[in-house]
């Protein structure tokens, strides 16, 4: 399990450098996740290397929630002000989710079908 943490660790690290390079633009921790993603579909990292720190967070990941309700219990003020925006943008974003994912079933449904056939 210790050479998981370090590879999930060091991706981690490497993407929060990454962001650095880029100013903050787009977060590390998504970064990291994208290098990792990409180092597992190229086989550099074999998924049996990190498979049980993946099942640890993942069975523990109610604790990744609370930062974040402690910072919207901080931030009520703002939010009883512009609770309106934060509702339409929630709505919004919710339903574009929702309308990508299915076209991207469909599109890959349909080239499943086809490749199916040949």
């Amino acid at each position: 399990m210790l050479p998981g943490i370090f590879i999930v660790l060091f991706f981690y690290a490497f993407g929060e450098f990454v962001a650095w390079l880029l100013n903050g633009f787009i977060p590390g921790s998504v970064i990291g996740m994208v290098l990792l993603f990409a180092a597992l579909g190229f086989k550099l990292v074999k998924p049996e290397q990190i498979k049980p720190v993946a099942r640890f967070l993942c069975d523990n990941m109610a604790l990744f929630f609370v930062p974040a309700g402690v910072g919207i219990v901080n931030a009520l003020d703002i939010l009883s002000r512009y609770w309106q925006a934060v509702l339409v943008a929630c709505a919004v974003s919710t339903v574009v989710v929702i309308v990508v994912v299915a076209l991207i079933q469909q599109w890959f449904e349909k080239h499943r079908k086809g490749a199916e056939d040949r």
